[in-house]
């Protein structure tokens, strides 16, 4: 294997399999007919909400490092303002398809509120790191 090469897989593995094993993560998480709940209603709801944001803002971090690491090997050239875009619609795009996955589980069913909510987490995660680049 030339030095290129493994440079290539390794650039491969550091910058794209975060997204994908952050998915995976997402998927098993989602597959579980239960998850541990805290006492009380509103503490319940405020702490799974909570994640939702914090965890489709880490996916959607993910997703900008990797199509970054595309774009300075590519000859094909994203702007900034593209690789945020398509960084927020894979995200957006995981989640709908994440609550799809949860009408399969018992006890779990899909809510698009949900998906709006992770679209918040992601935007959010996404519009940090643009004010943070300029």
């Amino acid at each position: 294997m030339t030095q290129h090469h493994r440079s290539k897989v390794g650039g491969l593995a550091r910058y794209w399999l975060p997204p994908l094993a952050w998915m995976g993560i997402i998927y098993y998480l989602s597959a579980q007919s239960t998850l541990p709940s805290p006492p009380g209603p509103l503490l319940n709801t405020l702490l799974k909400k909570g994640a939702h944001f914090g965890v489709y803002a880490g996916l959607a971090f993910w997703w900008w490092r990797a199509l970054c690491s595309a774009r300075r090997t590519s000859p094909e050239r994203l702007s900034n303002g593209a690789v945020l875009v398509l960084a927020f619609i894979l995200t957006v795009l995981y989640a709908a398809s994440d609550e799809f996955h949860q009408s399969f589980t018992p006890s779990r069913h899909p809510s698009p509120w949900d998906v709006l909510i992770d679209a918040a987490g992601a935007a959010a995660a996404l519009g940090l790191l643009r004010w943070q680049r300029k």
